[in-house]
């Protein structure tokens, strides 16, 4: 039923049914016409507490006051009109003149109806009224009053009729959000033809505040009127609506709510029902597998301890799965747990051999280590950092370094690594919280000596997250690396026997103090001949097996390998080896499926077909015709090579030096050492003096596009010079590398493994370098060395005997 609850004026007390009473009653035939001959000069005035009634309207109202009920008591036949008039406020008990509002309605008492010490009344207002002066305020008030005037709109005036609709309309509509109205006050708001008693009944029940119906009173136009009303009809019907929807989506959100705790607590009795809680199985289940656990006592305590803060927790709490998944780590965990290594020697080196050409050194090192744990049994494993070029295996080593101590294997890529808590982890304080890589990755492997590999630690970051090179230092180092504290796990983990790996293509930008904690292992590029040895062992097996082709059906010989990493690669390693090789493969397969002939055996001729012209042109000595032009060897990222330092010299007054050809800081400051030590040592030398002062030397290493730097061409730029100013003609089939002082010594330099094999692949007979580098040539397979003469020398003088023959070239300049 639709209700309405409305306050009176005199005792606060809600008056139910209200419009159906204004409906059955009110709005029955004329409601204004009153008879103005029971109207006196005075009006009894009935003070209303909170109500304020518009002509037209019909409202019970509820009398306790001791003056009001005096009033009522008054009324008879003759006297049954009253002035309404409300409270400014509605605190005062016994209101004065000051106390009310100067207009109010004449009412018609229509019923009354007496409950002991109070009364209901039923009123019907007339018309409004202003009182002028207060004759009597005791046993009830009486005053003098005033009828206003009121300018009534036009029947015929449209935007008034509209205006009416509109608050009909607007009416309706504001009852509906109310309730369910009775339908015949529905139908008597429509077809009432009063205008003013429509607005009376519409302002009287609205519901807003006493200032504003009483200045909607108090204005003296019905139409304007109609319009001040229909703006309130049109606010509170919007305001209502709103907090309509706000109670409709609060309502929506506490009924998903106990939808899902009515859902949790059905699926809690069933799983009860099938075997217990499950929350308590969990617990139950973590406690058996710490049973098992062969880790410390401090380990233990902690577990024991957060194992209880779970139980306290609440399932449905967000704190409950993140120590739910705290827990499942501590367990995962493998404390104490390790793998029997693989003793037997002899099978270790199988092993690498089988996975890894070369690389003796590296395999030497394992072999020392499994040696000394096979005596000892409780051995630090080493950190070992393998560093060289791009695609010699340094990675793959890691794997097969795991399997030759029957170890397990895992991989952690520190390439780009920026944030400090990927290495140690991040607090549990944090939504989302991880241990770091590796207690991630030794929970992973299952075993706490694994066989590490940490890949590209030479590329680690460093930004305002941290610096995780340093917080490497604490994994590295076998004196802290036995309490290794990662922040989300919070206890202390051994990381001894975990046999770290490092790899890294230079050394270059890591940190001195980590590069301090590992056991640096140069793994340099491949020669031709281990290139071609892994490729037909190896590379060539592997692409076949991908593409589908049986081993049987092609093949790859070692001469035309030998043709395809001479003029198709050019790089240490045999990444772009195997490049080619899957390259071929691709093209056999296609044959084999489309059943065309193909070559069983790869021939060189067959090279342009399958891989297109040759990419690069093999290093070759161009002979010794002319002065000033003598074979260098260098060292590059992808090995060595062989160049040569040209020295010409023009007519010009002064000493002018031009050096082109790309060079760096380093190896221009070589050329200038050697002009120096040139100039200084002419007579010694066989020159002439004032060739320095009429002729100009030019210094070029040729293939200007390509950056050269370093020292390591010291000696061969003196040869050179020495021959361009002399014209003596240098020896056949002969190259050098050596830097040099102003004092003509001549000093060690790197690389020479691959300058040698550089020297070698272009023909050279003869080379010449520092005796200190005797060492290097030592360390070279003797295989390598065969064909080749070297001359360790010490000084400058020593090059030169060897260098430069005392015959002279053809066509010599005359210099002087």
């Amino acid at each position: 039923m639709f209700q309405l609850k409305h306050h009176t004026s005199d005792s606060d007390e809600p008056i139910e049914n209200v419009i159906s009473l204004i409906a059955g009653d009110a709005l029955g035939g004329n409601p204004l016409e009153m008879d103005e001959s029971l109207l006196k000069d005075t009006l009894p005035i009935l003070p209303l507490r909170n109500m304020i009634v518009f002509p037209g309207g019909a409202v019970p109202i509820s009398v306790g006051r001791e003056r009001s009920i005096k009033l009522i008591k008054s009324l008879g036949e003759k006297q049954r009109y009253i002035g309404l008039v409300c409270q400014k406020d509605t605190s005062v008990e016994d209101p004065d003149k000051d106390d009310l509002f100067q207009m109010g309605v004449i009412a018609e008492v229509v019923r009354v109806m007496e409950f002991g010490d109070s009364f209901n009344i039923f009123v019907q207002a007339k018309k409004r009224f202003e009182w002028i002066d207060f004759i009597q305020t005791e046993p009830h008030i009486l005053a003098t009053y005033k009828i206003p005037e009121y300018k009534k709109a036009s029947k015929d005036d449209k935007e008034f009729n509209a205006i009416l609709d509109s608050i009909r309309d607007a009416m309706i509509h504001m009852i509906r959000l109310w309730g369910e109205p009775p339908r015949e006050l529905l139908n008597t708001i429509k077809h009432e033809s009063f205008s003013e008693v429509l607005i009376g009944f519409c302002a009287t029940n609205l519901p807003v505040s006493n200032k504003e119906k009483q200045e909607l009173l108090e204005i003296n136009d019905e139409k304007e009127q109609a319009y001040r009303l229909l703006m309130m009809l049109n606010r509170e019907t919007q305001v209502m609506e709103l907090k309509m929807n706000v109670q409709m989506k609060t309502r929506e959100d506490l009924n998903q709510q106990q939808k899902e705790y009515y859902l949790q607590q059905q699926i809690k009795t069933i799983q009860e029902e099938l075997g217990g809680n499950t929350h308590q199985i969990e617990i139950e289940e973590f406690k058996k597998r710490a049973e098992s656990k062969k880790w410390s006592a401090e380990v233990a305590e902690t577990f024991d301890k957060e194992i209880k803060k779970l139980e306290r927790l609440h399932p449905q709490s967000p704190d409950y799965s993140t120590q739910f998944q705290y827990l499942e780590t501590i367990l995962e965990l493998p404390w104490n747990e390790y793998t029997k290594d693989n003793f037997n020697l002899k099978n270790a080196q199988r092993v690498l051999d089988k996975d890894h050409f070369g690389m003796e050194k590296v395999k030497e090192r394992i072999i020392e280590h499994l040696a000394v744990l096979k005596l000892k049994n409780d051995l630090k494993s080493p950190i070992v950092c393998l560093y060289g070029p791009p695609g010699v295996g340094k990675t793959s080593l890691g794997k097969s370094i795991a399997e030759a101590l029957g170890r397990k294997y895992v991989r952690v890529s520190l390439g780009g690594l920026h944030d400090e808590a990927e290495i140690r982890g991040h607090r549990r304080t944090y939504i989302g919280a991880i241990p770091g890589r590796i207690i991630e990755n030794i929970r992973k492997a299952g075993s706490s000596n694994p066989a590490f590999v940490l890949d590209e630690i030479d590329k680690i970051g460093k930004d305002h997250r941290g610096d995780p090179s340093s917080a490497l230092l604490e994994v590295l180092d076998p004196e802290q690396n036995t309490t290794f504290h990662d922040n989300y796990l919070a206890i202390n983990y051994d990381l001894s026997k975990v046999l770290f790996i490092a790899t890294a293509n230079s050394l270059s930008t890591i940190p001195q103090p980590l590069l301090d904690r590992m056991e640096l292992i140069n793994v340099g590029g491949y020669i031709m001949e281990e290139k071609v040895e892994i490729a037909y062992r190896h590379l060539i097996p592997k692409e076949l097996e991908n593409h589908g082709i049986e081993k049987s059906a092609f093949t790859i010989p070692k001469t035309t390998l030998a043709k395809i990493v001479e003029s198709y690669t050019r790089e240490s390693g045999v990444r772009e080896l195997n490049k080619k090789i899957a390259k071929i493969a691709r093209k056999i397969a296609r044959k084999i499926a489309g059943e065309e002939e193909y070559p069983k055996s790869l021939k060189i001729a067959d090279l342009k077909t399958y891989l297109g012209t040759e990419e690069y042109s093999k290093d070759s000595y161009q002979g010794n015709e002319y002065a000033g032009v003598v074979t260098g060897l260098a060292w590059t990222a992808v090995g060595g090579e062989i160049l040569f330092v040209e020295s010409s010299l023009s007519r010009g007054k002064g000493s002018k030096l031009t050096v082109t050809g790309n060079l760096g800081d380093v190896m221009k400051e070589s050329a200038v050492i050697a002009l120096e030590y040139v100039r200084s040592h002419a007579d010694e030398l066989g020159i002439d003096s004032a060739i320095f002062e009429n002729w100009q030397t030019h210094i070029h290493v040729p293939e200007g596009a390509i950056p050269k730097d370093g020292p390591s061409a010291g000696i061969t730029m003196i040869a050179s010079l020495v021959s361009a100013y002399t014209q003596r003609k240098v020896r056949a089939n002969v190259a050098m590398t050596g830097e040099i002082t102003l004092r003509g010594k001549v000093l060690p330099v790197g690389g020479i493994r691959e300058k040698i094999l550089a020297a070698k692949r272009a023909g050279i007979k003869e080379i010449v370098l520092c005796k200190d580098n005797r060492k290097d040539i030592d360390e070279i397979k003797p295989e390598y060395l065969t064909g080749l003469t070297f001359h360790y020398v010490s000084d400058v003088r020593e090059v030169l005997n060897v260098a430069l023959l005392k015959e002279k070239v053809k066509d010599a300049k005359s210099l002087v």
